[in-house]
C-alpha cells in the first residue's frame, strides 16, 4: 500500500427493491458520487438487481478516480430495522465491480441497522 494513495468510503444500500451507492470522503461528510438503480435500468424491477449494481459501480468507480481516489472502505447495509437484516442482491455484485474498475477495496463492514427491541415486526404471512 502506497502512502500517497487516497481513500473513501462506498456507502452501499443494498435493499432487495433498490441499490443506492454513495462515495464520501474519509469523514463520510463530503459526497463525491452517487448512483441508485433507477439511473441504468429502464425497468423498476430490475433497480436491485446484481447487474444494475455492477453498472453502477463501473460509473462510479470512473468518476471518482477522475477525482483522485485510489482505494475505498465499504460500509454495506441492508434494510434493517424490524425488516430483514441482510443485504439484497445488489451488495456482492456491487463490492466486485468496484474492485474490477481498479480501485482497491479496503475493509468491508455491515452497517445495517439492528433495533435493540424497537417496535413491534411485521406480522406472519399466512402463519
Amino acid at each position: 500500500m502506497a502512502e500517497d494513495e487516497t481513500w473513501g468510503i462506498a456507502h452501499v444500500h443494498a435493499s432487495f427493491n433498490n441499490t443506492i451507492i454513495t462515495i464520501t470522503d474519509q469523514t463520510g461528510a463530503e459526497t463525491i458520487a452517487k448512483s441508485s438503480g433507477g439511473t441504468v435500468v429502464k425497468q423498476n424491477r430490475d433497480e436491485a438487481s446484481p447487474y444494475a449494481a455492477m453498472q453502477m459501480a463501473e460509473e462510479i468507480a470512473e468518476d471518482v478516480q477522475a477525482q483522485g481516489i485510489d482505494g475505498v472502505h465499504v460500509r454495506v447495509r441492508g434494510p434493517g430495522g424490524n425488516q430483514q437484516t441482510n443485504p439484497g442482491p445488489g451488495a456482492q455484485a456491487t463490492i466486485r465491480a468496484l474492485a474490477r474498475a481498479g480501485l482497491e477495496i479496503g475493509r468491508i463492514e455491515d452497517v445495517t441497522p439492528i433495533p435493540h427491541d424497537g417496535t413491534r415486526g411485521p406480522k406472519n404471512a399466512g402463519f
